[in-house]
């Protein structure tokens, strides 16, 4: 039974819990982004580029022949291009989360501790000084 308390232990601290909830905003983001590159940023850069469908865009090593029974074989080097960009927007989206954490964190640590209380020694000692200095 010892195992599955640690387990259980494990399984409801905070940063496992933290880590799951990020791996699915993760998953719903990654989505997010696959839409803004493939409905919003493609088709206008398809457009200016005189009406390229970039998703659709390979090198074919060998025509598919459907009476032999072979299929295409091609490089899609425009879906790659595709994931390049939402590679590169998720990237961004990151650093300026991680900016924006450490920002805050700078602020958090710019506020100075109080000072601590002197000790007893620290005041005898002083008052020690003020006597000798008055002298």
């Amino acid at each position: 039974m010892g195992i599955i308390k640690e387990f259980k232990d494990f399984a409801m601290r905070g940063s496992v819990i933290d880590l799951a909830v990020g791996v699915v905003i993760g998953g719903s983001f990654g989505k997010i982004v696959t839409s803004l590159v493939d409905d919003i940023i493609m088709p206008p850069l398809g457009f200016l580029t005189g009406g390229v469908d970039f998703s659709q865009l390979k090198y074919v090593i060998t025509e598919a022949n459907a009476t032999a029974g072979v299929e295409e074989v091609a490089i899609k080097y425009g879906n790659f291009i595709n994931v390049i960009i939402q590679f590169t927007i998720i990237a961004f989206c990151i650093f300026l989360v991680i900016k924006a954490l450490n920002t805050l964190k700078k602020t958090e640590d710019a506020v100075p501790a109080p000072a601590p209380a002197p000790t007893k020694e620290e005041v005898l000692l002083t008052e020690i000084r003020d006597l000798l200095k008055n002298k």
